[in-house]
């Protein structure tokens, strides 16, 4: 047998009237008649009450016989079966596990620190049981794999400088990275007849070694982005001061005027520092 197989064995309430039926009765008797075949009675309802298995919610048997799978008890209450039952408990209750901090590299080859929270649950006992050797250490190996095998797929971070265009980053496309990474998890578990319910990255970071230059880099890239605004901001505002002037007639301007003012505004709106005014008690020309 290869598959779940569920089973609803006797009802544990009935039999333990029987049992101790058995043992109170057997007891009784051989007090009575002081016959020690009655002995019997008592010994099989001693044995009979090794059978007695208590189920509890979202929780489940595995039952063997001399190592042959007998069936799978996932209704809780208390049951009786064979006494020679072999019984294995597997919980059928979701579990969570955060993953330590891996040191993996990202697709652009750049150190990193990750780690994951899983959500998980058993939904095949018989392939918990039998098809590994212990599932809840063959989850936290495969999800480990997992996040290496996803790590080394998607860079951290893009960066303008180096043309790299990638839709999907780690940092960044948060949903896409754990849908990717729910997906590769919930292939390598299937064999242990695990379902995965979710799978996300719970840690995420360079490691120590580059993250210094990797911050003065993006700090770096925040500020040529923020330049090239102020730039396209300044050259839009020289353009309509000129064009108010030559409209409104305030002053008329040549070329050379026109240049001194386009190199005095651009130089004010575009300095880190406020400008400092200058007096001219001269002409325009001195």
């Amino acid at each position: 047998m290869k598959s779940e197989k569920i089973i609803v064995p006797a009802n544990g309430y009935l039999m333990l009237t029987v049992v101790l039926t058995f043992i109170f009765g057997g007891i009784a008797a051989v007090i009575k008649t002081e016959n020690p075949i009655f002995i019997l009675l008592i010994v099989i309802g001693l044995v009979a009450a090794f059978g007695f298995i208590l189920v509890n919610p979202n929780t489940s048997k595995v039952l063997l016989l001399f190592g042959k799978y007998v069936g799978t008890i996932k209704q809780n209450g208390l049951f009786w079966a064979n006494p020679l039952y072999k019984k294995k408990s597997i919980s059928l209750r979701a579990s969570n596990f955060d993953s330590e901090r891996l040191k993996v590299n990202d697709k652009l080859g750049n150190p990193i620190m990750i780690s994951t929270i899983l959500v998980w649950r058993v939904t095949n006992t018989f392939k918990a049981a039998f098809d590994v050797d212990n599932y809840e250490n063959f989850v936290r190996v495969q999800t480990d794999a997992a996040v290496r095998k996803l790590a080394s797929m998607y860079p951290y971070d893009n960066f303008a400088d180096e043309g790299h265009e990638e839709d999907i980053t780690l940092r960044s496309s948060v949903n896409e990275v754990s849908e990717a990474l729910e997906k590769e998890i919930e292939e390598r578990l299937s064999i242990a007849g695990i379902e995965v319910l979710e799978a996300r990255i719970g840690y995420l970071a360079y490691a120590q070694e580059i993250a210094n230059a990797m911050l003065k880099r993006q700090q770096a890239t925040a500020i040529v982005a923020a330049r090239h605004k102020i730039v396209e901001g300044a050259v839009s505002m020289v353009e309509m001061a000129l064009e108010e002037l030559s409209k409104k007639e305030i002053v008329t301007l040549d070329e050379e005027r026109k240049a001194a003012m386009v190199s005095n505004l651009m130089v004010i709106l575009c300095g880190d520092k406020e400008a400092s005014p200058v007096l001219n008690t001269g002409t325009l020309s001195h």
